[in-house]
């Protein structure tokens, strides 16, 4: 199982986070790694030990209800934050590279060793456009 460094940078420069992650398969899809991505950041998250932050943030309503202090906090569900990080791919609200070369398709299969960097670069939207 490789361990490959996960790298959040921003396109307006400087890092969210760097860390490692742990991988089922050195052979995946891009979509199998987000997917990984997230599950392990959703879990994370359920279980309170939350110490970066998630490729998809929960919406405003998942938010609220986790901080009502009258309801048992509920966990986020991966499979939701899963279609939006995939979503959010397609539209290219981020980019991911794998060492320096950028992947473009959910579909496509890339090979993760260990040591492997793989960046997912958050494309921030120009002001005014």
């Amino acid at each position: 199982m490789p361990m490959v460094v996960i790298r959040d940078s921003l396109t307006a420069g400087g890092e969210d986070g760097v860390y490692e992650l742990e991988f089922p398969s050195e052979q995946m899809t891009v979509r199998e790694l987000i997917r990984e991505r997230v599950y392990q950041e959703v879990q994370d998250y359920n279980l309170a030990k939350r110490t970066r932050k998630m490729l998809v943030q929960p919406d405003e309503e998942e938010t609220a209800r986790n901080q009502t202090e009258h309801r048992p906090r509920r966990d986020v569900d991966w499979k939701a934050q899963f279609d939006i990080a995939c979503e959010a791919f397609a539209k290219r609200s981020f980019l991911v590279l794998v060492e320096d070369r950028q992947v473009t398709s959910l579909d496509e299969s890339v090979t993760l060793q260990r040591g492997v960097e793989v960046t997912f670069l958050k494309l921030v939207p120009l002001v005014g456009g």
